[in-house]
């Protein structure tokens, strides 16, 4: 018992020193993770010339029908039947993160196309599975951005669907695709792809960036067991809300990763940059920037220890939200109707069986009374 207390009196002892510090940094403005590269883990971010082209990539490891150039990762072509995936290496140590990814989607395709992709932070990693590319049944968290509508009939209708902080849909509101949503599973629940996750996703938004001739973007931001997702869409270099979502708890030593996958329909599914910002981390050296004098290495061991105490407390909860969508009535898909080629080929049917037995009338009658007048 010892070292846990030793470990949380020098917290103590170096909050209380560095505590002015930190004050004469939040007086002189804060920076943003998104606003500076200083914050930024390299050991979890792409960021585009990739020098392993066409072989490896630095810190990630890539799967199915994943292609490497350049300037962007491909996971899958504008092909049917393709998937794709991109996984980091390294898990996540800490406990408040944001993460920015530069995307683009597109293909030839001008009324169906498909399916989407999805940015994970999972237990694990290089999972391959029905899920846009990757396993059903995962533990931790999903971004989905679903292209492709699988049920537009009555479960796509929200009666009373709660979307984050102050956010309400209205009775009979029916959302359309493109559409981001968010789901944190702890491994018993399975993604119902047929309705497009309407039964377990946490929150969500539509968005439009397929088809479009610059990169979008997505920005997914933890902290303080907060999830808020913002995206960028239209090119203007600033955030736009989609939710907001308290009481979700994610486990420490997690995978982040980026999946997609293509079926009777497609696209192409392109990454061009993935950033992990340490929130945790600009929290703690916010005051050097502004004492440059202070020494260096009590913030660092400072940020060491809460590091190890955060690890040890969180590597092990389970995930989950107290907060979800409201669940909707479950019904009956209805059955479909019968398509034109069908009944077409079912009047042929009756016209051909109803010709034979003509046919076959006729002749009989007519060899019958061939035979009265014989006799």
């Amino acid at each position: 018992m010892t070292a846990p207390i030793a470990a949380h009196s020098l917290l103590a002892l170096l909050a209380l020193l560095f505590a002015p510090l930190r004050v004469l940094g939040l007086s002189e403005g804060e920076n943003k993770p998104e606003q500076d590269n200083n914050y930024m883990v390299r050991q979890h971010s792409l960021i585009h010339p990739y020098q392993g082209v066409g072989i490896t990539l630095p810190n990630w490891d890539f799967l199915g029908n994943t292609m490497v150039t350049g300037s962007f990762i491909r996971l899958t072509p504008d092909l049917q039947s393709k998937s794709g995936a991109l996984w980091n290496f390294a898990p996540i140590k800490s406990r408040n993160w944001e993460v920015h990814v530069d995307f683009k989607v597109h293909g030839k395709g001008t009324e169906l196309f498909g399916d989407g992709f999805a940015i994970w932070y999972t237990k694990d990693r290089m999972q391959t599975g029905p899920v846009f590319g990757s396993k059903d049944h995962f533990s931790g968290l999903a971004i989905i951005l679903d292209t492709y509508s699988n049920h537009n009939g009555p479960h796509n209708v929200s009666d009373s669907g709660f979307l984050g902080v102050n956010c309400h849909l209205k009775a009979s509101l029916q959302h359309q695709h493109p559409y981001l949503s968010a789901m944190v599973n702890n491994g018993s629940w399975s993604y119902d792809h047929d309705r497009d996750g309407t039964h377990t996703q946490l929150a969500g938004c539509e968005v439009r960036f397929r088809n479009v001739d610059y990169e979008t973007a997505i920005s997914i931001r933890y902290e303080n067991d907060i999830l808020s997702v913002s995206t960028d869409m239209e090119n203007r270099n600033e955030w736009k809300n989609c939710f907001v979502v308290g009481n979700v708890e994610l486990p420490l030593g997690y995978y982040f990763g980026v999946s997609a996958t293509t079926g009777d329909l497609s696209d192409n599914h392109d990454i061009y940059g993935f950033k992990f910002y340490d929130i945790d981390k600009s929290d703690i050296t916010v005051g050097l920037v502004s004492a440059p004098s202070a020494p260096v290495l009590c913030p660092k061991l400072a940020h060491l220890i809460l590091q190890d105490e955060e690890m040890k407390q969180r590597s092990h909860i389970i995930p989950k939200a107290k907060t979800f969508e409201a669940p909707r009535e479950h019904k009956d898909d209805p059955k479909p109707g019968m398509s034109n080629a069908k009944i077409f080929f079912i009047l042929l049917f009756v016209v051909v069986v109803a010709a034979a037995v003509a046919i076959f009338a006729i002749s009989y009658f007519k060899d019958r009374n061939a035979r009265k007048r014989f006799y």
